[in-house]
């Protein structure tokens, strides 16, 4: 996407050249307090400077001779280096020597302040800016800044080019393809992607056969075995698309940064990630997200692309706020029926939020599979592993060791419940849940 901004003169400053010519005219006048014949050289210089300050001055680009286009790339994704692309059109007769500064952007780190573009004349040149998305969201990119040097170099000439852009930032989903194309292919193949016949299991009807010595007893059909006079044994296949139910939390629980994020940006790349590798199944991907209330709510179908699923949530942010858990899986209940696959991103550290968290999880693990998904922080083992130096050191060891106990106590109750807990550091997030899912899969657990 390009933008073609609009020029406004910001005014004229002393280039570098300048200040390093009135050090020296400085540095001629201190000496002639002693020596007067340097003081005629000092006012000599000073002309000089003068007269060619006042040429640089007339000489300068005109506003109108030079064009800027930006482009930028749609989407960024979170963390992923991207790139701020610009065309410098000089259509003056002169060679020009410019900086480009943008202005500050909330979703957006700039690695430089300022890069150099040289332009000859009547010409163009290209110019790249490195950038660092380090929030999700929607923003803009606002106002160039170019500082022009003039022909003798003594002056600069400042514009200001309006360029507002509306820029987005997704989710990174870059863990799908480190994780392996053809990984991911033989797993999906393994984990019953293709069509399998299974005998007496699965849950579309394939065909009717004879019963034969090995085949299990509760394989026989028993209708067709009364209406034909022999035993018939019913061969099912697997269904290929199962519904996958995402389950956000974006309560305060999720708000605490790990490294250089938020545990809830983390759990947005995971869930998206994984989405991304059930759409291959053909799965009907559904997701639900709430604090307070609930913030986005998409009950599970066929066609949904991950790119439609992370423009919707995006921009999402957690509220620092209790969660209304019974409200969220009170959603899950009514809006999916059939035996589903739920994978709920939580972080349970708090012992109230965990009693209204495990009373809502069991009701749902009877009936589907639920996968409960937590993020450790490497900063409590660090905490447990460090030899305490100072009663600090013993105080943050006591915390983390409460939270670890905390975690596992809260892991080992849903665990009995029956449902399936994923406890790793964050950055492992992605790759620990996608191996959950094609597990789940192998074993046709849905």
């Amino acid at each position: 996407m390009k933008t073609r901004p609009k020029s406004r003169f910001a005014g004229v400053w002393p280039a570098p050249r300048a200040y390093w010519a009135l050090a020296i005219l400085a540095l001629l006048l201190a000496v002639g307090g002693a020596l007067p014949a340097f003081l005629i050289l000092a006012a000599l210089c000073a002309a000089a400077l003068a007269a060619g300050a006042l040429a640089d001055a007339f000489t300068g680009v005109a506003r109108a001779a030079l064009e800027i286009d930006r482009e930028v790339p749609e989407p960024f994704a979170l963390r992923a280096p991207g790139v701020l692309r610009y065309r410098v059109r000089n259509r003056s007769g002169a060679a020009l020597r410019l900086n480009l500064i943008e202005s500050d952007c909330r979703v957006l780190r700039y690695p430089q302040d300022e890069i150099a573009v040289s332009v000859p004349p009547h010409s163009e040149a290209f110019a790249e800016r490195s950038v660092i998305p380090v929030a999700r969201g929607s923003d803009a990119l606002g106002t160039i800044f170019v500082t022009v040097q003039n022909q003798f170099g003594l002056l600069s000439r400042r514009l200001r080019f309006q360029a507002l852009q509306p820029i987005r930032v997704l989710p990174d989903l870059s863990a799908v393809e480190r994780y392996g194309a053809l990984h991911v292919r033989n797993r999906l193949i393994d984990a019953g992607l293709r069509r399998m016949r299974l005998r007496g299991t699965g849950t579309e009807l394939e065909n009717l056969r004879d019963w034969a010595p090995g085949d299990q007893f509760r394989s026989i059909e028993w209708k067709a075995t009364a209406r034909r006079g022999r035993l018939m044994v019913a061969e099912y296949e697997v269904e290929r698309s199962q519904n996958v139910m995402i389950v956000l939390d974006a309560g305060r629980l999720m708000t605490p940064r790990v490294d250089e994020q938020r545990k809830f940006d983390y759990a947005i790349t995971a869930a998206l990630s994984v989405a991304s590798i059930a759409s291959l199944a053909n799965d009907k991907i559904g997701l639900v997200a709430f604090a307070g209330e609930i913030l986005r709510a998409q009950a599970p179908r066929t066609g949904r692309s991950i790119s439609s699923i992370a423009a919707q949530v995006h921009d999402l942010e957690p509220r620092f706020e209790e969660s209304d858990y019974a409200q969220a899986f009170a959603y899950v209940r009514s809006h999916v029926r059939k035996r589903s696959l739920i994978v709920f991103f939580t972080d349970m550290v708090d012992p109230v939020a965990q009693s209204s968290v495990l009373a809502q999880i069991g009701m749902l693990a009877k009936r589907h599979v639920v996968i409960c998904v937590f993020m450790n922080d490497r900063a409590i083992d660090r905490a447990l592993e460090t030899a305490p130096k100072s009663s600090s050191d013993v105080y943050a060891a006591a915390v983390a060791l409460e939270l670890r106990d905390e975690r596992r106590a809260a892991a080992a109750i849903l665990q009995r419940l029956g449902v399936q807990v994923i406890d790793v550091p964050a950055r492992e997030l992605t790759t620990a849940l996608i191996d959950r899912y094609l597990l789940v899969k192998q074993r046709g657990l849905l």
